[in-house]
């Protein structure tokens, strides 16, 4: 399918879910040729897709595979990897599946999924979101193409900002500083608001210092939490989590936008969706913040934009489809720039890195900020395994602790043998 730009209205945005972690791919193609008359069934998850790319889904595709049908089934994230292991194993498999971006590896290397490879090109080939692509890939090939991100943007009080005195940082070292100086100087009030469990945001601070949570040597995994590298990082996090931030050192990154608009923090690092949380209520009327919030991309250790997670999902087709054709013209279609534009259009950040400035967005500078932060944004490992690493909790637990004013060292130490233990087990 050509891709074309076409129009499409502003919706407003779409709450983006922050997906957990599963995957699986697959190597050959399943089921016998597609035939007229057929029924593709695409499992899309939750309601980040909007209702007029489903739309457009549906009439495109039964346009251009005349006597065809194509039926949308709506999941939900909690429980679907194990709805999708079982789907994905049966003789009434979906044919396209969405799963969350860090689910993606336990699928890709499987056997679940069909290779993309002979139409990766047609999807959007070096178009596509890098890091979902890698999440996707398994052994060299693609198996589950990027759908959506939600890049991570940080939103700040303008006023208290000037109140204390400190600017917009330009490195991650000033981030901190900042953080520490607004708590200071304004009591009752986070610096930066970073609840304990929130491992997503802790991640850049690893990455920008030079440190992973894993790579792979071999066929082994090497957890890298208490290399020099990420112990700086893991450092910066303690000293924010215990000298700027006044977030429950127990609690997660869930409606963080609720002290942001309060005015009870006075920075507060989101996916770019959530700026629509902020500056209005549930009633849509304007929040005591409307007039104040700014944002910018989280800074790197020598400025510019720094690493951060990348909320979002993967789409794959069965190995088991049924009319694994028809399906890939559907999966081309998700993949095209006039639905990925409807995606963009409705606070998402689109797979093709050509439509990031197309993501709604109150003014186009934080346009601008979101398609930076998206161009430099990270997932977890590869992992077919990573899916039991945030099943048991691990992540959290460190940054609990961590925040609790724990040994940084003993407890990166410990969470890199239980993470070895799961990705080589």
């Amino acid at each position: 399918m050509k891709k074309t730009l076409g129009a499409v209205a502003l919706i407003g945005a779409s709450a983006l879910v922050l997906a957990g972690c599963a995957g699986g791919s697959g190597s050959g193609g399943g089921g016998s040729s597609s035939e007229e008359g057929a029924e593709i069934r695409v499992w899309l998850v939750g309601t980040d897709t909007p209702q007029d790319a489903r739309d457009y889904l549906k009439t495109t595709f039964e346009k251009e595979n005349p006597g065809s049908t194509l039926t949308i089934e709506e999941q939900q994230w909690t429980g679907l990897v194990d709805k999708l292991t079982t789907s994905l194993s049966s003789n009434d498999s979906p044919d396209i599946v969405e799963m969350g971006n860090t689910q993606a590896p336990a699928f890709t290397s499987s056997g679940a999924l069909l290779s993309l490879a002979d139409i990766e090109g047609e999807l959007g080939g070096d178009d596509l979101l890098p890091g979902f692509v890698e999440a996707g890939s398994w052994d060299g090939s693609l198996y589950a193409a990027p759908y959506y991100s939600g890049a991570r943007v940080v939103f700040y009080n303008t006023a208290m900002y000037d109140q204390a005195g400190v600017a917009v940082p330009t490195t991650l070292d000033e981030y901190v500083s900042n953080g520490v100086a607004l708590a200071g100087a304004l009591p009752g009030v986070s610096g930066v608001y970073f609840p304990g469990k929130d491992w997503y945001n802790g991640l850049p601070f690893i990455w920008e210092n030079g440190g992973e949570i894993a790579v792979q040597d071999g066929d082994e995994w090497d957890a890298q939490l208490s290399s020099d590298e990420s112990l700086a990082g893991l450092a910066q996090v303690q000293e924010l989590m215990t000298k700027a931030s006044l977030a429950p050192k127990d609690g997660d990154e869930a409606d963080g936008w609720v002290p942001f608009r309060t005015e009870q923090s006075a920075t507060y690092s989101a996916p770019s969706w959530a700026y629509w949380s902020i500056v209005a209520d549930e009633d849509k009327q304007p929040t005591a913040v409307a007039e104040t919030t700014g944002y910018y991309a989280l800074p790197g250790m020598d400025g510019g934009a720094a690493q951060v997670f990348a909320g979002g999902s993967n789409v794959g087709i069965a190995a088991k489809s049924k009319n694994p054709d028809l399906a890939k013209s559907a999966l081309e279609i998700m993949l095209s720039d006039e639905y990925q534009t409807i995606l963009a259009e409705n606070g998402l950040v689109p797979a093709l890195v050509s439509l990031g400035d197309k993501v709604a967005a109150a003014t186009p500078e934080l346009a601008t900020v979101i398609a930076e932060a998206a161009a430099n944004s990270k997932l977890t490992p590869a992992s077919p395994n990573w899916a039991d690493v945030e099943a048991q909790g691990i992540m959290q637990d460190l940054f609990v602790n961590i925040a609790n004013g724990g040994d940084i060292k003993e407890l990166a130490t410990a969470a890199d043998e239980q993470i070895e233990s799961i990705l080589n087990g």
